[in-house]
């Protein structure tokens, strides 16, 4: 029965914190994503409404929404990759699954070995 409580353990607290933050930022890196995809449509209903009120940019101005969430998503993949190399490296086991506690019960995850690779790399997994 003790087993089944191993996700309470205190010292897996930063390693749960740790994957509470990357869930975190999966989840903006998808909202990102999809704002992005959704910019060409955008930038096309904002030029027909100019077109349709002649409005013109004001002089010197240019468009840096694109920019913006460009730098965006690659501020999200370095910190992805950041916070992956941080979990694996807190995880007390290779190739197994560790219980942790994300707030509603027991989760799980693992650093598994990458099949096919020339050195070490593991690839990150949760289950929550």
């Amino acid at each position: 029965m003790a087993s089944n409580l191993d996700y309470l353990d205190p010292t897996l607290i930063p390693l749960e914190d740790q994957v509470k933050a990357y869930l975190e930022a999966e989840e903006e890196l998808r909202k990102a994503t999809v704002e992005a995809r959704s910019l060409p449509t955008d930038d096309a209903a904002e030029q027909q409404a100019a077109r349709e009120f002649e409005q013109r940019p004001a002089t010197g101005s240019f468009d840096q929404h694109a920019d913006e969430v460009e730098q965006r998503l690659r501020n999200l993949h370095d910190s992805l990759a950041e916070l992956r190399r941080e979990i694996i490296g807190l995880l007390p086991v290779r190739d197994e699954f560790v219980k942790v506690n994300l707030g509603y019960g027991p989760s799980r995850v693992g650093a598994f070995a990458v099949a096919g690779s020339s050195g070490p790399d593991y690839e990150l997994r949760i289950v929550h």
